[in-house]
Protein backbone atom coordinates (compact mmCIF):
# COMPACT_ATOMS: atom_id res chain seq x y z
CA UNK A 1 0.00 0.00 0.00
CA UNK A 2 1.65 3.18 -0.86
CA UNK A 3 1.28 6.08 1.57
CA UNK A 4 -1.23 9.04 0.50
CA UNK A 5 -3.23 11.58 2.69
CA UNK A 6 -6.91 11.96 1.48
CA UNK A 7 -7.60 14.63 3.94
CA UNK A 8 -8.91 17.26 1.67
CA UNK A 9 -9.20 15.32 -2.18
CA UNK A 10 -9.94 18.38 -4.75
CA UNK A 11 -11.47 17.34 -8.10
CA UNK A 12 -11.74 19.58 -10.74
CA UNK A 13 -14.00 19.23 -13.39
CA UNK A 14 -14.42 21.23 -16.70
CA UNK A 15 -18.42 21.21 -15.32
CA UNK A 16 -17.79 22.89 -12.46
CA UNK A 17 -14.99 25.27 -12.66
CA UNK A 18 -16.81 28.43 -13.59
CA UNK A 19 -15.27 28.14 -16.79
CA UNK A 20 -11.54 28.63 -15.27
CA UNK A 21 -8.23 26.89 -15.89
CA UNK A 22 -8.27 23.77 -14.37
CA UNK A 23 -4.66 24.00 -14.11
CA UNK A 24 -4.69 27.05 -12.31
CA UNK A 25 -7.62 25.87 -10.50
CA UNK A 26 -5.76 22.50 -9.15
CA UNK A 27 -2.07 24.65 -8.28
CA UNK A 28 -4.25 27.04 -6.67
CA UNK A 29 -5.51 24.76 -3.88
CA UNK A 30 -2.68 22.42 -3.84
CA UNK A 31 -1.01 25.73 -2.79
CA UNK A 32 -3.65 26.35 -0.38
CA UNK A 33 -4.06 23.21 1.62
CA UNK A 34 -5.20 20.41 -0.91
CA UNK A 35 -3.44 17.02 -0.58
CA UNK A 36 -4.78 15.33 -3.85
CA UNK A 37 -5.76 16.47 -6.80
CA UNK A 38 -7.92 14.51 -9.02
CA UNK A 39 -9.06 15.00 -12.88
CA UNK A 40 -12.61 14.24 -13.33
CA UNK A 41 -13.96 14.58 -17.24
CA UNK A 42 -17.10 13.14 -18.47
CA UNK A 43 -17.35 15.60 -21.70
CA UNK A 44 -14.12 15.97 -23.61
CA UNK A 45 -12.74 13.76 -25.70
CA UNK A 46 -9.55 11.99 -25.49
CA UNK A 47 -7.25 14.01 -26.62
CA UNK A 48 -8.27 16.99 -24.86
CA UNK A 49 -8.54 15.28 -21.94
CA UNK A 50 -4.65 14.05 -22.56
CA UNK A 51 -3.95 17.89 -22.65
CA UNK A 52 -5.57 18.79 -19.72
CA UNK A 53 -4.47 16.15 -17.82
CA UNK A 54 -0.37 17.11 -18.86
CA UNK A 55 -1.30 20.89 -17.84
CA UNK A 56 -2.46 19.76 -14.78
CA UNK A 57 0.15 17.67 -14.03
CA UNK A 58 2.72 20.19 -14.69
CA UNK A 59 0.71 23.03 -12.50
CA UNK A 60 1.29 21.17 -9.77
CA UNK A 61 4.88 20.63 -10.22
CA UNK A 62 6.79 21.43 -7.31
CA UNK A 63 3.34 21.11 -4.85
CA UNK A 64 4.37 17.83 -3.59
CA UNK A 65 0.33 16.86 -3.94
CA UNK A 66 -0.14 13.90 -6.41
CA UNK A 67 -2.02 14.32 -9.48
CA UNK A 68 -4.97 11.11 -10.05
CA UNK A 69 -6.99 10.62 -12.42
CA UNK A 70 -10.82 10.26 -12.55
CA UNK A 71 -12.12 6.16 -14.04
CA UNK A 72 -9.88 6.37 -16.92
CA UNK A 73 -6.18 4.33 -16.89
CA UNK A 74 -5.22 5.39 -20.80
CA UNK A 75 -5.15 8.89 -19.83
CA UNK A 76 -3.48 8.28 -16.54
CA UNK A 77 -0.62 6.75 -18.51
CA UNK A 78 -0.64 9.23 -21.40
CA UNK A 79 -0.35 12.03 -19.42
CA UNK A 80 1.68 10.62 -16.30
CA UNK A 81 -0.50 10.89 -13.66
CA UNK A 82 0.69 9.31 -10.09
CA UNK A 83 -2.44 7.36 -10.27
CA UNK A 84 -6.03 6.32 -10.78
CA UNK A 85 -9.63 6.30 -9.15
CA UNK A 86 -11.80 3.57 -10.14
CA UNK A 87 -15.28 3.78 -9.89
CA UNK A 88 -17.27 0.19 -9.79
CA UNK A 89 -18.10 -0.15 -13.77
CA UNK A 90 -14.16 0.93 -14.64
CA UNK A 91 -11.08 -1.14 -15.33
CA UNK A 92 -11.02 -3.55 -12.79
CA UNK A 93 -7.86 -2.49 -9.53
CA UNK A 94 -6.02 -5.88 -10.29
CA UNK A 95 -5.76 -4.76 -13.77
CA UNK A 96 -4.87 -0.78 -12.89
CA UNK A 97 -2.52 -1.94 -10.67
CA UNK A 98 -0.79 -4.59 -13.42
CA UNK A 99 -0.55 -1.19 -15.66
CA UNK A 100 0.46 1.77 -13.88
CA UNK A 101 2.95 0.05 -11.62
CA UNK A 102 3.39 -1.12 -8.10
CA UNK A 103 4.55 3.10 -7.16
CA UNK A 104 0.97 4.16 -8.58
CA UNK A 105 -1.86 5.14 -6.50
CA UNK A 106 -4.78 3.33 -7.22
CA UNK A 107 -8.29 4.53 -5.42
CA UNK A 108 -11.48 3.09 -5.51
CA UNK A 109 -15.67 4.52 -5.02
CA UNK A 110 -17.83 2.23 -2.92
CA UNK A 111 -21.39 2.55 -2.26
CA UNK A 112 -23.01 -0.73 -0.59
CA UNK A 113 -22.13 -2.85 2.37
CA UNK A 114 -21.75 -5.75 -0.87
CA UNK A 115 -19.13 -3.77 -2.54
CA UNK A 116 -16.90 -2.95 0.56
CA UNK A 117 -16.95 -6.60 1.11
CA UNK A 118 -15.52 -7.63 -1.95
CA UNK A 119 -13.09 -4.69 -2.41
CA UNK A 120 -9.78 -5.79 -3.35
CA UNK A 121 -8.30 -4.07 -0.47
CA UNK A 122 -4.72 -5.74 -1.34
CA UNK A 123 -4.49 -3.55 -4.28
CA UNK A 124 -5.51 -0.37 -2.79
CA UNK A 125 -3.91 2.44 -1.23
CA UNK A 126 -7.66 4.51 -0.37
CA UNK A 127 -11.52 3.91 -1.03
CA UNK A 128 -13.96 6.76 -0.82
CA UNK A 129 -17.52 5.93 0.34
CA UNK A 130 -20.00 7.86 -1.11
CA UNK A 131 -22.71 9.46 -1.91
CA UNK A 132 -22.93 10.94 1.63
CA UNK A 133 -25.20 13.87 0.87
CA UNK A 134 -27.03 15.09 -2.62
CA UNK A 135 -24.97 16.96 -4.52
CA UNK A 136 -25.02 18.41 -7.89
CA UNK A 137 -21.90 17.25 -9.23
CA UNK A 138 -23.14 13.64 -9.73
CA UNK A 139 -26.42 12.29 -10.25
CA UNK A 140 -26.71 9.89 -6.93
CA UNK A 141 -29.67 7.73 -7.01
CA UNK A 142 -29.85 8.26 -3.02
CA UNK A 143 -27.68 9.82 -0.43
CA UNK A 144 -26.42 7.31 2.39
CA UNK A 145 -25.44 9.94 5.01
CA UNK A 146 -23.56 9.91 7.86
CA UNK A 147 -25.01 6.66 9.77
CA UNK A 148 -24.44 4.74 5.97
CA UNK A 149 -20.98 6.26 5.33
CA UNK A 150 -20.31 4.74 9.12
CA UNK A 151 -21.66 1.26 8.16
CA UNK A 152 -19.25 1.29 5.04
CA UNK A 153 -16.31 2.37 6.46
CA UNK A 154 -15.99 0.73 9.08
CA UNK A 155 -16.31 -3.36 6.82
CA UNK A 156 -13.62 -1.65 4.97
CA UNK A 157 -11.86 -0.59 8.38
CA UNK A 158 -12.53 -4.24 9.76
CA UNK A 159 -10.65 -5.98 6.66
CA UNK A 160 -7.54 -3.56 6.70
CA UNK A 161 -7.30 -1.06 9.48
CA UNK A 162 -4.58 0.89 7.88
CA UNK A 163 -6.78 1.89 4.20
CA UNK A 164 -7.82 5.58 4.33
CA UNK A 165 -11.27 5.93 3.87
CA UNK A 166 -12.95 8.88 3.13
CA UNK A 167 -16.25 10.41 1.99
CA UNK A 168 -17.67 11.99 -1.23
CA UNK A 169 -20.48 13.86 -2.51
CA UNK A 170 -22.39 17.16 -0.96
CA UNK A 171 -19.32 18.04 1.58
CA UNK A 172 -19.00 21.16 2.35
CA UNK A 173 -17.92 23.44 5.61
CA UNK A 174 -21.75 23.13 7.01
CA UNK A 175 -21.78 19.10 7.15
CA UNK A 176 -17.49 18.51 7.08
CA UNK A 177 -17.08 18.37 11.09
CA UNK A 178 -19.67 15.49 11.43
CA UNK A 179 -17.72 13.43 8.85
CA UNK A 180 -14.28 13.69 10.73
CA UNK A 181 -15.78 12.71 13.84
CA UNK A 182 -17.35 9.99 12.20
CA UNK A 183 -13.77 8.44 11.90
CA UNK A 184 -13.66 10.18 8.38
CA UNK A 185 -10.08 9.79 6.82
CA UNK A 186 -10.79 12.78 4.10
CA UNK A 187 -13.19 14.06 2.17
CA UNK A 188 -13.51 15.13 -1.84
CA UNK A 189 -14.71 18.55 -3.02
CA UNK A 190 -15.72 19.73 -6.03
CA UNK A 191 -18.21 22.11 -5.74
CA UNK A 192 -17.23 23.82 -2.22
CA UNK A 193 -13.73 24.44 -4.05
CA UNK A 194 -14.02 25.14 -7.40
CA UNK A 195 -17.41 27.05 -8.03
CA UNK A 196 -16.11 29.09 -4.72
CA UNK A 197 -15.18 32.54 -6.40
CA UNK A 198 -11.86 32.55 -4.73
CA UNK A 199 -10.62 28.97 -4.63
CA UNK A 200 -7.36 30.19 -2.77
CA UNK A 201 -9.46 31.35 0.12
CA UNK A 202 -12.02 28.21 0.11
CA UNK A 203 -9.62 25.81 -0.01
CA UNK A 204 -7.25 27.64 3.04
CA UNK A 205 -11.01 28.03 5.00
CA UNK A 206 -12.08 24.32 4.85
CA UNK A 207 -8.03 23.48 5.52
CA UNK A 208 -8.09 25.33 8.68
CA UNK A 209 -11.89 23.95 9.85
CA UNK A 210 -10.64 19.96 9.33
CA UNK A 211 -7.32 20.89 11.16
CA UNK A 212 -9.35 21.91 14.17
CA UNK A 213 -11.84 19.43 13.95
CA UNK A 214 -8.77 17.05 14.43
CA UNK A 215 -7.18 18.60 17.07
Amino acid sequence: MNAVDITLYGIVDPNRSKGRSLAELAKTSAENGATLIQYRDKQNDIRTMIENAKSIKQSLEGTNVPFIVNDRVDIALASGADGVHLGQEDMIAADARRLLGQEAIIGLSIKTNEQAEAAPIEILDYAFVGGVFDTQSKDNKSSIGIHGWTEIANLLKNRSFDLPVGAIAGIDEGNIASLFEAGCDGVAMISALYMADDVAVATKELANLIEEVRT
